[in-house]
């Protein structure tokens, strides 16, 4: 008996054709095989949401070999994906497959599976069911209702903005964070505010405390708003202090953390995008090539199961796997007494029932690293850990609060610490977070109440209030899970129409709203606004869930909202035009008001008078007017014409025009220099960037000097420093050059450590942004938050430089050292 299975792509085909006997033939629909017709009437809303489907042209060659495989098949399986989108192809093969009458008796079912495991394939084919209609009819609801926006709403946009524009059921809302988020930023008004801050000593080890109590009141952010508030404060604390400060409270606390739940569609995404650097489109697709399988050389196996899914849950065969892992690979506190279960917070999980998860955790990252591309490693590892960090014990920490008086009950520092006493989960997998530090370490020495400390300063750091930070990839998808706008499984592509619409810009990997977004948010928030009110898409999206779970009908769906809209498109027909302001300055070539208007490529300046005037100037990607260029003068070496300009990114020089394709030599000016103060003088050395200060007596090779991201700097073979301030970038010499590189070596140095025993480099302890690490040469290892800097030593150094450099070389870190040994495993 011969039969055909049909799934989505041709590598998930080629899996199960490995998997299946010969009796089987294995065909891939390429995605999905029928869309709506594109034109206005795909779906008939005067009799009862007809949809109006069509074979999807790119694939009709693979329906044409289904259909031929029909033909000569017993029984047809659909093994499309296990979701909605799945469940909704295997219905349009099904009615194509009537439609042509090839069915006829011959079986036709579904079967579903949520890993591309020999086993999980099998117990499925032996398992088949019937289509899911309500699956199916929440998958056409949602199409429906996409479609009705974009056909109806987006014509609108074209009439009222300009053509090409388009309206999203969910991406006009998610847009709408966006910009909301950025009109927060330009109205934001910065406040100042300081701290006052206390450093003491026992003996040598130092505490570091932070004022809470001054004069018998609470201390409050904004009651020290000033640098003379901050002095008389400071200076009162010093003189009633005697050089002294009392500890009067000691509270030691034992506090846990658990680990995160395993992988849903969302948290793989943002985290995705936080540790890994990948767009949520690449990470899913990455994720997808995992699910469908990968040849690990003893065949082709699916790594991962299924990536679309709301659900925490684990199948209860996986979590005693990842249990009886632990147990065999780390010492016995890290396993739980029993499995750790986690609650889905979705009111409807979608339908894949099961977090994502490896399908078998005994494959390590490790023994699959050579069959992997980089990407595919990154991310499996990244599951591979998570899943086995949901089922460990919690990490526990001592923390310490103590409270030290200065002059009296009345002032009271406040200096907290905390230590990691049992890493727990926190060996394998720790999660990553947005726009936010992880609370760190810090360790305090031994103190009781009664002890005086000696105070080595009392001094205060300004601070000011800053906006709230503009969305990144993973906290919008955060976002616009906590609203409710979408589903998990269509993140990625919300977030690429809003790129592609030119709606958004992404800088420093953070979005930012074009004047075009601008403008179309502003159009369908003022007419539009129950269509892209967050509450209103939530309450949608469990609607479509209702009809999933079989609990709603979907045509009264889509006739409560397609009324509503319909009529809402009729009132709105005669609004103004948007994106139009008249500006009170007359046209310098007709006389006529001048107006902004949106084009093309963004806002610009246009004569009212048009077309008979075709007066304009442009506008930056931000609204502001392009500045005029101002010549600065000529360049006397080249006889160009040196000019002063503002753009998008700020003030710059240029050095003559455009010839052919080569563009005119540019130069950012820095923050230091102020656009009306550049003369022809500071433009040219500007231009004349990088300079060559001279060869560096010790090692031969050239320092330059340049301007950089960050300012001024010096660069000699590989190592950047900036230049100090009351250096100039233009005029600093080799002797002063060779002194500052030298700076850079010793400046942050700690404590030396002593000799590298392979040469004669010397290793020390340094101070660096992210804190203390020891170094040797180029290599940096970093410490730990749990070890001081006055307890390493140079044996200790050597070791962490050691595990780094064999990191770097691309194999494993040294195990925790709570891990077994290999004799205690083999004893046990």
């Amino acid at each position: 008996m011969s039969k055909l299975l049909i799934v989505e792509s041709p590598s998930k085909a080629k899996t199960l054709n490995k998997y299946l006997g010969k009796d089987f033939q294995v065909l891939a629909s390429y995605g999905h095989v029928r869309d709506l017709i594109p034109k206005n009437g795909a779906v008939d809303t005067e009799h009862g949401y007809e949809m109006k489907y069509e074979v999807i042209d790119r694939n009709a060659k693979h329906v044409d070999a289904i259909a031929k495989a029909v033909k000569q098949s017993d029984e047809i399986l659909l093994a499309t994906d296990p979701d909605r989108e799945g469940e909704a192809i295997a219905w349009h093969i099904a009615e194509i497959l009537k439609s042509k009458r090839l069915i006829k008796d011959k079986p036709l079912r579904r079967v579903v599976f949520h890993e591309i495991t020999k086993s999980a394939v099998q117990q499925a084919v032996d398992n088949p069911r019937d289509i899911a209609m309500p699956l199916v009819n929440a998958q056409q609801a949602r199409r429906a209702l996409d479609y009705l926006v974009g056909f109806n709403l987006s014509p609108l946009l074209w009439k009222k903005i300009r053509r090409g524009l388009s309206a999203g059921r969910v991406q006009s809302p998610a847009l709408r964070l966006i910009v909301e988020r950025e009109l927060e930023i330009e109205a934001f008004v910065s406040r100042e505010y300081w701290s006052i801050h206390l450093n003491a000593r026992k003996q040598r080890q130092m505490v570091d405390a932070k004022l809470v109590q001054y004069q018998g009141k609470k201390l409050e952010q904004f009651d020290i708003t000033s640098a003379e508030q901050e002095q008389d404060v400071v200076g009162k604390l010093l003189a009633s202090s005697a050089g002294k400060a009392l500890v009067t409270r000691v509270e030691k606390k034992q506090r846990m953390r658990s680990p995160a739940a395993p992988f849903t569609t969302s948290t793989l995404q943002q985290e995705a995008v936080r540790k890994l650097g990948f767009t949520t489109s690449r990470a899913m697709r990455i994720a997808q090539q995992l699910y469908e399988g990968v040849d690990i050389g003893t065949g082709t196996v699916g790594l991962i199961t299924y990536m679309r899914t709301d659900s925490f849950s684990l199948a209860t065969e996986a979590v005693m796997q990842i249990r009886q892992h632990i147990k065999s690979n780390f010492e016995p506190e890290y396993l739980p007494k029993s499995p750790i279960m986690y609650k889905t917070k979705s009111k409807n999980a979608q339908e894949a029932h099961e977090a994502i998860r490896p399908t078998d955790i005994s494959r390590t990252p490790a023994s699959l690293r050579n069959y992997l591309s980089p990407e595919q490693f990154k991310l499996y590892d990244m599951i591979w850990k998570r899943a086995l960090a949901c089922q460990m014990a919690p990490a526990k920490f001592d923390s310490v609060s103590v409270d030290i008086t200065v002059g009296g009950e009345a002032n009271v520092f406040r200096a907290t610490g905390q230590t990691l006493v049992f890493p727990g989960f926190i060996a394998v997998y720790t999660e990553g977070v947005d726009d936010t530090e992880e609370e760190g370490e810090s360790k305090l020495p031994a103190l009781e109440v009664g002890e005086m400390l000696d105070i080595d300063k009392i001094f205060g750091e300004q601070h000011f209030t800053e906006p709230p930070p503009r969305y990144t990839e993973a906290s919008l998808v955060k976002a616009l899970e906590e609203y409710g706008i979408g589903r998990p499984s269509t993140y990625a592509s919300i977030i690429s129409t809003l790129q592609d619409r030119e709606y958004t810009t992404l800088d420093k990997k953070r979005f930012i709203p074009t004047d075009v977004g601008r403008v179309v948010n502003k159009f369908l928030t003022e007419h539009f606004t129950k269509y892209v009110d967050y509450g209103f898409t939530a309450d949608l999206e469990n609607e479509l869930d209702d009809i999933a779970e079989g609990e709603r009908d979907w045509i009264p769906v889509l006739d409560s909202f397609w009324k509503g809209l319909k009529d809402q498109i009729a009132v709105k027909e005669e609004v103004e035009r948007p994106g139009t302001e008249i500006l009170d300055e007359a046209c310098p070539k007709c006389g006529k008001p001048l107006n902004k208007r949106l084009g093309k490529r963004g806002s610009f300046i246009g004569c009212t008078g048009y077309p008979e005037c075709d007066y304009t100037r442009n506008m930056d990607g931000n609204g502001a007017e392009e500045s005029t260029p101002a010549v600065l003068g000529v360049d006397p070496d080249t006889g160009k014409e040196v000019r002063l300009l503002i753009g998008p990114y700020g003030p710059y020089v240029q050095l003559g025009e455009a010839e052919g394709k080569t563009k005119p030599k540019r130069m950012s000016i820095p923050a230091e220099f102020k656009s009306t103060g550049v003369d022809l003088n500071i433009a040219l050395q500007l231009l004349a960037l990088p300079r060559e200060v001279g060869m560096h007596p010790e090692t031969g090779k050239k320092i330059v000097a340049n301007i950089g991201r960050f300012g001024p700097y010096l660069n000699h073979d590989g190592t950047f420093k900036s230049i100090p301030k009351t250096d100039s970038v233009f005029t600093i010499d080799l002797p002063r050059a060779v002194e500052v590189l030298a700076m850079a070596k010793g400046k942050n140095a700690l404590r030396v450590l002593g000799q590298h025993p392979s040469d004669e480099g010397e290793i020390a302890i340094y101070d660096g942004r992210f804190g203390p690490y020891v170094q040797h040469g180029k290599l940096r290892a970093t410490l730990s938050k749990s070890e001081s800097v006055d307890d390493i030593t140079l044996e200790h150094a050597l070791e962490l430089l050691a595990a780094k450099a064999e990191k770097e070389k691309g194999g494993t870190a040294k195990k925790p050292a709570a891990r077994k040994t290999a004799a205690k495993k083999k004893a046990s």
